[in-house]
């Protein structure tokens, strides 16, 4: 039997109610409901005419209530299960594991059995509007949800990209500002410039904290430096308060920038100068100068060194390299800096110690506008690295390197053993103006001067998704967050637009 004793006589009194209440129609079913079970159908006080009326007079009888819940409560449940999915999609990076959602455990909260690719979807969520010209170039801070955008206007302005809000503009460049980029931990911003400035800007207080300056043409690109694993000063970064170091440094002055709070020492810039410089962010001083290149240089990437053990403090860590000299670093482990540009040739080097040439990348037929390194934190990443997907070899994404060029053409490459060329997408229909490799080493993103941002599948070799019309003009930059789901663009219609990732 489904129904206790007691469900039953709740029903059966329920079923006699609802005659009673129907009228004299119904007065033989309610007769014969109360003979068959006169238990349930008689009033505790043994008033059967008090109980008719009442029931009579009742406009909504206990039955017919019940009745018209049930499928009110469907609905509740299917539009709550629809909410749960969304929501599931919308926090399923605040999650401990891979951000996907998916297995049977579920572990993640999305949904149950679909994996969470993380991709860009239209449309967009904002459309960011306050430059007055070219947006030039975008970037995204670490922590917080903020991003920064660089434009031919002159100036940078900060975005609150969950929000859509704007927060501030940054005012010191008196040309076109050409690069911005986040310091590790989020505390700095570096822009350059084509007045020959390089600034760092202190995001606390919004103010430019040191100028750095000595290259003779255009600065194109600039990018913070992965710290050296066990850095000593990282441990520091937890004592000191931030923007206190701002206090102390002028826009051009010495002890403006703390290498703890900026999770970096050394600032990388490529210039129209052919030459690529290191730059010493607490002294302003330049380290290292890499005369490699042939014409102008115009892109930079760089990827954090990886710790093959996760045991180990910073101070052993430290020590050992020293006591090596540096030389016990393998090639899959180093900090690596990659620049390119009009000469059509890649450059990969060592990002620290002498800063050697690791490999040359060619294949290229036109000017390379942008290069990528796996998305992920510039901080020294521990344990176990992430393997490529099946189809692309032996290759482990962490070694992928990606390149948009000017020949409409997206090319994988692999940095180890010397460096080679993984893989072409042709799917574009002019340059290619930027391009990401996905922090899940699954895909890689790019956008250019036929206003689409495409999506290319490396497993497959093929164009997985494309956002026709992503800007009304040419897109210009594309800015991906490594754990929050977010893409930002920028464009040569002054606007800066956030995609959703599903």
């Amino acid at each position: 039997m489904v129904l206790t004793d007691k469900q039953r006589s709740d029903l059966h009194a329920g079923i006699y109610d609802y005659f009673l209440s129907r009228g004299p129609e119904f007065a033989e079913c309610a007769e014969a409901i109360a003979k068959a079970d006169p238990v349930s159908c008689t009033p505790k006080d043994g008033n059967s005419e008090k109980k008719s009326a009442t029931s009579t007079l009742s406009s909504a009888p206990i039955l017919e209530k019940k009745w018209t819940a049930v499928p009110r409560l469907q609905r509740r449940v299917l539009e709550l299960e629809r909410q749960m999915a969304t929501n599931a999609k919308i926090h399923a990076h605040r999650t401990g594991g891979d951000g996907s959602g998916s297995g049977s455990a579920n572990p993640g909260g999305g949904m149950p059995g679909r994996e969470r690719r993380m991709l860009p979807r239209p449309p967009a969520v904002h459309t960011l509007q306050s430059h007055s010209a070219v947006v030039t170039t975008v970037a995204l801070h670490p922590v917080y949800t903020m991003a920064a955008s660089g434009s031919e206007d002159g100036t940078i302005k900060l975005w609150d990209h969950e929000s859509g809000e704007y927060l501030r503009t940054l005012k010191g460049h008196t040309n076109v500002v050409t690069c911005v980029d986040f310091s590790p931990k989020g505390g700095y911003l570096a822009s350059t410039s084509t007045d020959l400035s390089i600034k760092i800007w202190d995001i606390q207080e919004y103010k430019c904290v040191r100028t750095l300056r000595g290259h003779d043409h255009t600065i194109s690109a600039v990018r913070f430096v992965p710290p050296i694993i066990g850095a000593l000063y990282l441990e520091k970064s937890e004592s000191v308060v931030p923007g206190a170091e701002a206090a102390a440094g002028g826009s051009s002055g010495s002890g403006g920038v703390d290498p703890s709070l900026a999770g970096s020492k050394f600032l990388v810039t490529a210039s129209r100068d052919q030459t690529v410089k290191f730059w010493d962010v607490e002294s302003g001083f330049c380290d290292h100068t890499i005369s490699d290149h042939g014409d102008w240089v115009r892109c930079i990437a760089v990827r954090p060194a990886y710790a093959a053990s996760a045991g180990g403090s910073a101070r052993s860590e430290s020590k050992k390299r020293e006591e090596t000299g540096g030389e016990g670093n393998s090639p899959a482990s180093l900090a690596l800096v990659a620049t390119s540009g009009n000469d059509r040739t890649i450059y990969v080097y060592n990002a620290h110690e002498k800063r050697e040439k690791v490999c040359e990348l060619r294949g290229h037929d036109h000017v390379v506008e942008s290069l990528s390194f796996l998305c992920s934190s510039l901080l020294p990443q521990k344990g176990g690295s992430k393997q490529s997907p099946a189809g692309a070899g032996a290759s482990s994404s962490w070694d992928y390197l990606a390149s948009g060029s000017r020949d409409r053409t997206v090319r994988l490459w692999s940095v180890a053993g010397g460096g080679s060329c993984l893989m072409t997408f042709r799917a574009h229909e002019n340059w290619v103006r930027s391009v990401l490799v996905h922090p899940s080493g699954n895909h890689v993103l790019s956008c250019g001067d036929d206003r689409s941002i495409r999506v290319f599948d490396i497993k497959s070799n093929r164009c997985l998704r494309t956002i026709e019309d992503a800007h009304p003009h040419f897109v210009t930059s594309i800015a991906m967050h490594h754990t929050l789901p977010i893409l930002v663009s920028g464009g040569v219609d002054h606007t800066v637009k956030c995609w959703q990732l599903d």
